[in-house]
This record gives C-alpha cells, structure tokens and sequence, in this order.
C-alpha cells in the first residue's frame, strides 16, 4: 500500500514540476549623487535550523480517517516555514544522480514501519533551484525550509502532506 502511495506522490511531483514555472526577475539601476549616501541595509540572517525528526511531526490520526489541517498539532505548526535538519531514507527512485526532488521517509520499508506507514512519515523533498541529490540506500539527512503541501490522490485521499524546499542533502 505504501509503495504504491509513495510511487503515485512520485509520478505526481514529475508531472507537476514537468509544467515548470516562468520566473523573471528585474533589476533596476539607480545611480546616487555624490552628495546621498546610500543607505546601509544588513543582509537578513540565515534563520537557524532545527533539528528534527519524524517524531516531531506526527500527529494522532487512524490510518482510514482523512486528514485536516486542524489534526496538526502546535509543536508541528511551530515548525512549518522554518529551516529543519531531518534525517530518514530516500524512498527509491529511477534516477541515481542530480536529483531536484524525491521521497524522504522514516524508515527503509525493511521493518515494521513500512507498507500501511502512516501519511505523516514522508516528506516530499523540492531541492531548491541548483541544488540537487544523489540517491542513496543509507540514512541521509536533508535540511531545508519545512511546509505542507497537501498531494491527493485519484480516490480523494491524501498521498502526502508535507513539503521540504532542500538546502542540502548530506
């Protein structure tokens, strides 16, 4: 059952990141005359991550149930847009090599955690633009900014809740 979740969440996020996005930036040039003084705006600080782990965003939930938002608890709201260090397993994929998104879960599905897992035990990873990924059979640790991003199936359920916008993979 798992598999086949996680392997529609992964047909899901290539077909939603094959549409890509037309981002334009512009830039203006200002020139200061001599006699202004351009003002000095520091550079906002890289907010500091936290560390975390699957425990921390899990919520109570049967497995038939639906998810709402309001099942979050206050620890996980806490969490989301924040910067998050999280450590798990690559979920298998096709592609070995320049990964830009794949599954994180909480186990390797070799023990009693994996088929029927519960939707909180996966995160859909977006490496952020220049960034990318190698898979891996053993644990990694991904950091990055932490969100939800609810992914429903054909059937009306959810595959997958919650989003991490990937620094590093290490």
């Amino acid at each position: 059952m798992i598999l086949a979740r996680l392997l529609f969440v992964l047909l899901a996020l290539s077909l939603l990141l094959s549409s890509g996005c037309n981002r334009t930036s512009t830039s203006a040039s200002t020139e200061i005359e001599h006699d202004q003084v351009a003002p000095v705006v520091p550079a906002p600080l890289k907010q500091a991550i936290v560390d975390s782990s699957f425990d921390d965003i899990k919520f109570e939930m049967e497995k038939t149930d639906p998810f709402e938002r309001s099942l979050l608890t206050p620890k996980i709201e806490e969490l989301l847009g924040r910067r998050i260090r999280i450590r798990g397993f690559m979920f298998p994929t096709l592609k070995k090599r320049g990964l830009k998104q794949f599954v994180l879960v909480r186990d390797n599905l070799e023990c009693c955690f994996g088929p029927g897992a519960a939707i909180f035990d996966c995160i859909l990873v977006h490496m952020n633009e220049g960034q990318t990924a190698e898979y891996s059979i053993r644990p990694i640790a991904v950091e990055g900014t932490f969100g939800l991003e609810e992914i429903v199936g054909p059937d009306g359920n959810h595959l997958a809740i919650y989003r991490l916008d990937g620094e590093s993979v290490e």
